[in-house]
C-alpha cells in the first residue's frame, strides 16, 4: 500500500508538471489581443434582419465553415455567428426536438479539432473578455455507434498525442446535452493511467481541455457536460458547462 501511495503521488506530480506547461502555451489562446487586419468586422445581417431560424442558421455557418477553413475571420464576427446559431438552432430545436437531436448524433461521430473558443466565464473574466483561435492542435473523438458511447480529447503535436483523456458520454435528447466522464489519462502516447473522475477532472482544467466547472460537477457526482448546437459534415458547435462557446472543424 506503501508503495503504491508513492507511485500515485509521483504520477500526480508529473501530470501536474505537464498539465503546467501546456497551461502556459494554451493560455496565449485567451490572452492575445484580437486582430483585425485579414478582414473587416462584419456584422451579420440577423442581427437587423428578420428572417427564418434556417436562413439565418445557414447565414451562420457559412462565416463559421471559413473560420474552420483559413482562421482568419474576425474573431468578434465568428463570436457573433456563434450566438446567432446557438439562437436559432434552439427556435429550430423546438419545432422538432427529437428531429434536431437525432441529427446532431447522426453527425456527431468522428473526430473533430478545435478552432475557436470563448473559454469559460472564468476565463473569459481573467482575459478581459477577448476571444481568440485556438493556438494548439486539440482534438476531440466522439463513437455515437457504439455502447457505451466513447468520448476522447487530447493535445497533439502533428500526429503526437502530447496528452489524452478518454470516457464515455451520453446524450440527452430533450435538452440536446451530452454528458461525459473521463476515466482514463494517456501521457505521450506510452503510459495509461485509470485515475477518479475528479483528478481527471482537475487536470482537464489546468490543460484547457476542460473546466474549472467540471471539477465541481465531479465532487457532487454529477457529469460534465456540453449543451449541444449543431453537428454536421464540416463543423459542430456546442456551449461547454463552463459557460464557453466553441467551434469544431472536422478532420476524420
Amino acid at each position: 500500500n506503501h508503495w503504491r501511495e508513492r507511485t500515485s503521488g509521483r504520477t500526480m506530480r508529473y501530470l501536474s508538471l505537464l498539465a503546467v506547461a501546456v497551461t502556459a502555451i494554451t493560455a496565449t489562446a485567451f490572452t492575445t489581443p484580437l486582430t483585425r487586419t485579414h478582414r473587416t468586422l462584419t456584422v451579420l445581417q440577423t442581427t437587423t434582419v428578420t428572417t427564418s431560424p434556417e436562413a439565418n442558421i445557414e447565414q451562420a455557418k457559412k462565416l463559421l465553415v471559413r473560420a474552420a477553413e483559413t482562421k482568419l475571420e474576425n474573431p468578434d464576427a465568428v463570436l457573433s455567428a456563434l450566438e446567432s446559431l446557438e439562437k436559432n438552432c434552439k427556435s429550430k430545436f423546438k419545432q422538432d426536438p427529437s428531429a434536431f437531436s437525432r441529427d446532431i448524433m447522426d453527425n456527431i461521430s468522428g473526430e473533430w479539432r478545435l478552432v475557436f473558443t470563448t473559454g469559460t466565464k472564468e476565463r473569459q473574466k481573467k482575459s478581459g473578455g477577448r476571444v481568440n483561435y485556438f493556438p494548439l492542435k486539440a482534438i476531440q473523438k466522439f463513437d455515437a455507434t457504439v455502447e457505451p458511447k466513447i468520448i476522447e480529447n487530447g493535445i497533439y503535436v502533428g500526429e503526437f498525442p502530447l496528452i489524452r483523456f478518454a470516457g464515455d458520454f451520453d446524450f440527452d435528447e430533450r435538452r440536446r446535452k451530452l454528458e461525459f466522464d473521463f476515466d482514463m489519462i494517456e501521457i505521450l502516447g506510452l503510459i495509461k493511467i485509470n485515475l477518479s473522475r475528479k483528478d481527471v477532472a482537475k487536470i482537464g482544467a489546468s490543460t484547457g481541455l476542460g473546466s474549472a466547472n467540471n471539477e465541481k460537477l465531479a465532487d457532487t457526482g454529477r457529469r460534465a457536460f456540453f449543451d449541444w448546437i449543431s453537428a454536421d459534415d464540416q463543423i459542430a458547435t456546442a456551449r461547454g458547462g463552463g459557460g464557453g462557446l466553441a467551434l469544431w472543424k472536422r478532420v476524420g
